[in-house]
């Protein structure tokens, strides 16, 4: 799936729920996914692994989309590499 096709499917899903709970409670829930997803690093199993990325991936998207923002142009940002130095691997010191 690409990310257009992803973040349109989460504005779909979640986009009426998440815009009325605000960008501050989007921001709060990412946080929390991201937490989620140290700990099965840490702690938990592949599966649940997958799971927290997938967490982390929606509440992106529906930031990226409350504030207007297409993730596809956000990633764009790497598509030649770094983006300090343009190098594939990064040879920034």
């Amino acid at each position: 799936m690409d990310l257009n096709h992803f973040q349109e499917l989460m504005r779909r899903t979640y986009g009426d729920r998440d815009r009325t709970r605000g960008t501050p409670t989007a921001v709060a829930w990412l946080v929390e996914e991201v937490g989620e997803l140290a700990q099965a690093v840490r702690k938990g199993t592949s599966a649940e692994q997958l799971d927290e990325l997938g967490d982390v991936l929606a509440w992106l998207a529906s930031l990226a989309d409350q504030l207007d923002l297409s993730l596809d142009v956000a990633a764009a940002r790497y598509a030649s590499g770094c983006p300090h130095c343009a190098a594939i691997p990064c040879s920034c010191p």
